[in-house]
């Protein structure tokens, strides 16, 4: 049995997104730029709503309001919401704010967050707008700043926003510097301006804040505003990797990986992508798919491969879908099956990656076989998730904020992105496992 060859570089570069990030090596590929198309769907996680918060707005400053950011009047207090339109860039879930919690055992709590967390958003206003009042609380004022710009409990109105976001970020608050970078970055409600979203990034990373890190590091790595410098781009991207964004140890172990800006560290590069990939970065699942079979940086290990080239081709992934495919059809890593290798490869090429020894392996099928792998693709096809491509998944980049909440791991699958270009990289050969 002839056995194809071993993996190669996979699946393009880090990307910035509005949801995840250059070296010679094709992982740089993706690392496309900044991403400044919206956001929704899982990239953004909502508190949960309910119908039972009576208080009534007054002076017209408060309504009660669902969880849409329509700029008109406020919807019905406290409903349930969906997943508020979000900004361009940034981090999901728990981003903003990081406040104790209400049923920490002997800690004091947040009544104003805790109001928030649980729909009750007129509440969470009053109680933030009392202790903004008392106290030029920071975080107070940045919550009260994302009820404004989401629409929930009160009018949508950006300018309100951004006014308490000015607050905020006066008396420290990193995730108000963030939130301003942001808009600043995208025109969101104010004049797009990189220079001063390159400011404000570099504020709120300086106080250990991970998207701020990450954005920054994008800036840095595309030579935006600043000048570029892809040692400083390492060291952001670093910061924001210990506080568990994937997509930032994906853009370092690209780094890593190439010698891009750093010194070359394949085993580090290896340790990073694994992380990455757990926490659910496709484009990292790969990559790091390729490193364990080929045994580098890490023991090779063929079964573990193939059962993570599988996972980022359910996930949709077209790369993952022709590697899985090749290792079906030699029996590596996995058992060899013929029909299912052809259904694989049937999906990635109707993804646009088409593979020569693959259509060999096709027409060697009985007519029968051939109509079942046929079916098979058809029918998975239909239920996976179209998001895999020659080029990488749209998922890596630049982050994107969410509303304020306590911190939490990011989401792994925006649903919109655009991908500015990327510094020069090689583009890997779409062959092989």
């Amino acid at each position: 049995m002839r056995h194809p060859p071993a993996p190669t570089e996979a699946s393009g570069a880090p990307r910035a997104r509005p949801g995840r990030t250059a070296g010679a090596i094709a992982a740089v590929a993706l690392l496309s730029g900044l991403a400044i198309a919206p956001q929704a769907g899982p990239a953004r996680a909502q508190p949960p709503a309910h119908a039972t918060d009576s208080a009534k707005a007054k002076n017209g400053k408060a309504s009660s309001g669902k969880a849409t950011p329509t700029p008109s009047t406020a919807p019905k207090a406290d409903a349930s919401s969906p997943a508020a339109g979000a900004g361009a860039l940034g981090l999901p879930p728990g981003t903003l704010g990081h406040f104790p919690q209400l049923d920490t055992a002997g800690a004091k709590g947040d009544i104003a967050y805790g109001a928030y967390q649980r729909g009750f958003y007129i509440t969470a206003l009053q109680a933030a707008l009392k202790r903004a009042k008392a106290d030029n609380d920071p975080v107070a004022m940045t919550l009260i700043a994302e009820l404004y710009n989401h629409g929930f409990g009160v009018p949508h109105d950006q300018k309100a926003a951004i006014d308490w976001y000015h607050k905020a970020a006066t008396a420290g608050s990193a995730d108000a510097q963030f939130a301003l970078g942001l808009m600043a970055l995208t025109g969101n409600g104010m004049t797009a301006n990189e220079e001063e979203a390159a400011k404000m990034f570099r504020q709120a990373a300086e106080k250990g804040h991970g998207a701020a890190a990450y954005n920054l590091g994008l800036l840095y790595m595309q030579g935006r505003k600043v000048r570029q410098d892809m040692p400083k781009a390492a060291h952001w991207f670093e910061l924001a990797a210990e506080k568990d964004l994937e997509d930032a140890q994906y853009a370092l172990a690209v780094l890593l990986k190439a010698g891009n800006g750093v010194d070359r560290d394949v085993p580090g590069a290896a340790q990073l992508m694994g992380r990455a990939a757990k926490l659910g970065h496709v484009t990292a699942q790969v990559e790091f798919a390729i490193m364990q079979f080929n045994g580098m940086g890490v023991p090779k290990d063929e079964a573990a491969a193939a059962a993570l080239f599988r996972k980022a081709a359910l996930a949709g992934n077209a790369i993952a879908q022709n590697r899985y495919a090749r290792l079906l059809s030699a029996g590596r890593g996995t058992a060899q099956d013929p029909v299912a290798a052809v259904s694989w490869h049937l999906m990635a090429k109707s993804r646009g990656l088409g593979d020569p020894m693959l259509d060999g392996v096709a027409d060697k099928l009985s007519p029968e076989d051939r109509r079942k792998a046929e079916d098979q693709a058809r029918r998975w096809g239909a239920e996976l998730p179209s998001t895999g491509a020659p080029a990488g998944p749209p998922q890596g980049g630049a982050r994107q904020a969410a509303p304020a909440g306590n911190a939490a791991k990011p989401a792994s699958k925006p649903a919109a992105q655009t991908k500015p270009s990327a510094p020069a990289a090689a583009k890997p050969a779409p062959a092989t496992p």
